[in-house]
């Protein structure tokens, strides 16, 4: 029996992996829920399965929540996070809290021992070399749930990484690949929250619509699996079938395939290094007889070009673009700012930053904030 630490359990990710644990009672039990804030969501988990320990970070809230389940231990904050994903008796922990305040909960988990199933790319994005350095010295596996990043890992078990030619990730391209700049400037924030193909958070839906989540994947596959970036390229797939390939030095090419849904990346995440019997038929490859591929138009998007260039500044630079993009997605969110406006902003925060060596997670966490800062102001 597996027991589970899952944090962000009331998103789409910690929905799907709670479905997974549903089906598969034999093998795994929830240990600890941590969500931010929404109460009558993990009020419903909590009486189906039954926590030890459950973690909201909105205070009231987890005042809110004590009161409906006076004998559940309810804790908050950062703190409450970290005691979930480090309690004594999980065995397994999945992070799929957005952006970087799921960074202090995943280094405390791998500090702990615990294996992470990681599906919030922007923890590897901001300190993706301290924290590899920490799973690497406590010993520790750090499982990739993007289902990219499960292609990936999938493909390359086994295999040694100088027979790597390239990792190419594939996007769907969002909802506006075809449009045109002026269209582009009229997105609204209803269209960009509409995504043709994966069922996801608002910011996750924002940054695959501007193509930044792309951009994220890459750096995150660069620490992930110890590749240099001009080894990772990125290609246009809008059937969202083959979810990223291995190309190795022979020329031949490993490709991982299913229907685009959460539930597989999530479950063999869950199961490794087992697999156990799916929650879905078998692959129907007339339906799915068109796979189509292009090149991604940096001109309309150019988040992939400031994406390599973060790379190129090193340092500092990924962490400080991904703290300045949480923040710019939300002003889209509120209306503030338009869709246009956060890649535009975004280089020109990215343009006057002054790359430092962050060396601990503290240093991180500073970058982070002055890039908040910044991206409030602009």
């Amino acid at each position: 029996m597996k027991r589970i630490a899952l944090l962000g359990s009331t998103g789409s990710i910690g929905t799907s992996t709670l479905r997974i644990v549903k089906n598969f009672p034999e093998s795994f039990s929830v240990s600890t829920l941590a969500a931010h804030s929404n109460i009558d969501i993990l009020a419903e988990q909590i009486e189906t399965f039954k926590p030890e320990l459950v973690a909201l970070f909105d205070a009231k809230k987890a005042a809110e929540l004590q009161e409906r389940f006076p004998h559940q231990k309810i804790v908050s904050g950062e703190e409450g996070l970290i005691e979930a994903a480090t309690h004594s008796s999980v065995d397994f922990v999945v992070m799929a809290i957005v952006g970087t305040a799921a960074l202090m909960p995943t280094v405390s988990a791998l500090e702990a021992g615990k294996p992470v199933g990681l599906a919030s790319k922007e923890v590897m994005v901001a300190a993706g070399e301290l924290v590899s350095t920490i799973a690497r010295e406590k010993g520790v596996s750090i499982l990739p749930i993007d289902s990219e990043h499960s292609a990936l890992f999938q493909c390359l078990e086994g295999r040694k990484l100088c027979d790597v030619r390239r990792l190419i990730l594939t996007a769907s391209g969002g909802p506006f690949r075809a449009h045109t700049h002026d269209q582009l400037a009229k997105i609204s924030v209803d269209e960009a929250l509409n995504h043709p193909t994966w069922s996801m958070g608002p910011k996750v839906t924002i940054d695959s619509s501007t193509l930044i989540n792309k951009g994220l994947e890459k750096i995150e596959a660069r620490w992930l699996f110890d590749i240099p970036p001009e080894k990772i390229e990125v290609v246009i797939h809008p059937q969202s079938i083959v979810h990223s390939f291995v190309e190795f030095i022979d020329g031949s090419m490993l490709a991982q395939m299913s229907e685009p849904d959460m539930i597989y990346p999530i479950q063999y995440a869950l199961t490794y290094p087992e697999r156990k019997k799916g929650m879905f038929p078998s692959f129907d490859f007339v339906k799915n007889g068109k796979l189509e591929f292009f090149s991604p138009d940096h001109q309309k998007f150019p988040a992939l070009s400031l994406i390599h260039e973060s790379l190129r500044m090193g340092g500092s630079a990924p962490c400080y673009l991904n703290g300045a993009n949480e923040v710019l997605v939300a002003r889209f969110l509120k209306r503030e700012i338009s869709w246009l406006g956060i890649v535009d902003k975004l280089e020109k925060l990215l343009g006057r930053h002054r790359v430092v060596q962050p060396g601990s997670i503290e240093a991180v966490l500073t970058v982070d904030a002055e890039a908040r800062n910044e991206a409030l102001s602009i």
